[in-house]
C-alpha cells in the first residue's frame, strides 16, 4: 500500500498487490519526485483510425503516469532509488495507487477530494502514429496544496535530489513551485524542475538547482518560437539571469538539447535513431531521470545531459510511455556529439 496522507503519513509502504519497493534496498543515488497532477495512462492500439463506424482497439498498456511518477520509474531503471510523492483522488486515484504497488514503485499518496485524471495514447499501427489526449485534471483546494508541501518538506531531507515535474492542477497558485523550491532548500536537497507556464516563471525568482524545459515550455520564457540552439541559448540565459539557478537545459526534440551553466553553453546533438520514432510521450521524463541519476552519481552537467539526450532518443522508439530499452540508451550515449561555447551571459554578470 502507499503511504497515505489523507491521515498522518505514518504507514510504511509495504504489501499491497505486488508490494512496494523499499528504496533502501536498491543501490545508487536516492531521488524524490513530486507529481501534483498525475494520471492513469491508457494506451490503445488500432490498425487504422476511421471517422465513420467503430474503431476496434486493443489495450497495449495501463500504467500510473505523470511527470514525477514517470521520472521515478525511470530512475529505478537506471539503478537508482526513488520515492514518488503524488496526489490521488477518487476511484482513478485508487487505481493509480494499485498500479504503482504492482509495479514496485515506492510512493506516498496525498489524498485529494477531486478525481485523478485518466490520459489516453491512441497508437495507429498502420501509420505508426501516436495521439496523446490529456484532460486538465482535478481542481485542488488550497489546503490540499499545503498538505503536499508539508509531506514534501518532511520527506525531502532524506534525498539528495528532488524532481518536481509536470503541470500544476487548477486551484494552485502560480508560485507553488517557488514554495516547493523553498521547502527543498530548507531540507538541504537540490531541486530539479520540469514544468511550464506561470508555474515555471514563478519558480525562477526563487531559484532551483536545475531547470529543464522543452520547446513548447520555453516559448513562455522567450516570447517566440524556439527553433534552434541560438533560441535555446537566449532561453537559458534568461533562466540563469532570473535567479540563483545553476543549470538550465532546453530540449530541442530531434536536434538535441542545450545545457548551460555560468561557464558557458554546450550544444548536445541528438544521436541518429536505430529505428522509426513512434512517440515522444514521456521522452522528457526519461531525459530528466537519466540526467538526475548521473548528477547524483557525481557526473558533470554536460556528461549527465548527454545520457539524458540519448535516453530521450531511446524512449521515442516505443509507443506511449512504455519503458525504453536501457541498453539502447547506453549504446546511443557515445553518439551524442557536443560543442561548447564559452561564456554564458546573464544579467548578473
Amino acid at each position: 500500500m502507499p503511504r497515505s496522507t489523507g491521515e498522518p503519513p505514518s504507514r510504511a509502504a509495504a504489501g499491497g498487490t505486488g508490494g512496494t519497493r523499499d528504496p533502501r534496498r536498491a543501490e545508487g543515488p536516492s531521488i524524490l519526485t513530486l507529481t501534483m497532477n498525475p494520471a492513469v495512462d491508457l494506451c490503445w492500439e488500432v490498425e487504422h483510425l476511421v471517422g465513420v463506424g467503430k474503431n476496434r482497439a486493443r489495450v497495449r498498456s495501463v500504467s500510473a503516469g505523470g511527470g514525477g511518477i514517470n521520472v521515478a520509474r525511470d530512475v529505478l531503471r537506471f539503478g537508482g532509488r526513488a520515492t514518488a510523492v503524488h496526489t490521488a483522488g477518487g476511484e482513478v486515484g485508487r487505481r493509480l495507487d494499485r498500479l504503482l504497488d504492482e509495479e514496485g514503485v515506492d510512493h506516498v499518496a496525498v489524498g485529494i477530494d477531486g478525481e485523478t485524471r485518466e490520459a489516453l495514447v491512441l497508437f495507429e499501427a498502420g501509420s505508426r502514429r501516436s495521439y496523446h489526449v490529456v484532460p486538465p485534471g482535478p481542481r485542488l483546494l488550497a489546503q490540499e496544496g499545503r498538505r503536499c508541501l508539508d509531506v514534501l518538506g518532511r520527506a525531502a531531507g532524506g534525498f539528495s535530489y528532488v524532481v518536481a515535474s509536470g503541470s500544476l492542477p487548477a486551484g494552485l497558485p502560480g508560485d507553488f513551485y517557488a514554495a516547493v523550491a523553498r521547502r527543498v532548500k530548507e531540507a538541504g536537497s537540490r531541486l530539479v524542475l520540469d514544468t511550464s507556464g506561470p508555474a515555471l516563471r514563478g519558480a525562477l525568482a526563487e531559484g532551483v538547482f536545475l531547470l529543464r524545459c522543452n520547446r513548447k515550455e520555453a516559448v513562455g520564457l522567450l516570447g517566440r518560437e524556439v527553433r534552434d540552439f541560438d533560441d535555446a541559448r537566449a532561453v537559458n540565459e534568461r533562466v540563469l539571469a532570473a535567479g540563483p539557478t545553476e543549470i538550465a537545459v532546453t530540449a530541442l526534440g530531434g536536434l538535441g538539447a542545450l545545457c548551460s551553466t555560468g561557464q558557458g553553453h554546450t550544444e548536445l546533438y541528438a544521436p541518429p535513431l536505430p529505428g522509426e520514432p513512434l512517440s515522444d510521450a514521456g521522452a522528457g521524463d526519461s531525459m530528466v531521470a537519466a540526467l538526475v541519476v548521473r548528477l547524483a552519481c557525481g557526473d558533470d552537467p554536460v556528461s549527465a545531459c548527454a545520457l539524458g539526450v540519448a535516453t530521450a532518443a531511446a524512449s521515442m522508439l516505443t509507443p506511449s510511455t512504455e519503458p525504453f530499452d536501457r541498453s539502447v540508451a547506453q549504446a546511443l550515449r557515445p553518439e551524442v556529439r557536443t560543442r561548447f561555447q564559452e561564456g554564458a551571459r546573464t544579467d548578473r554578470d
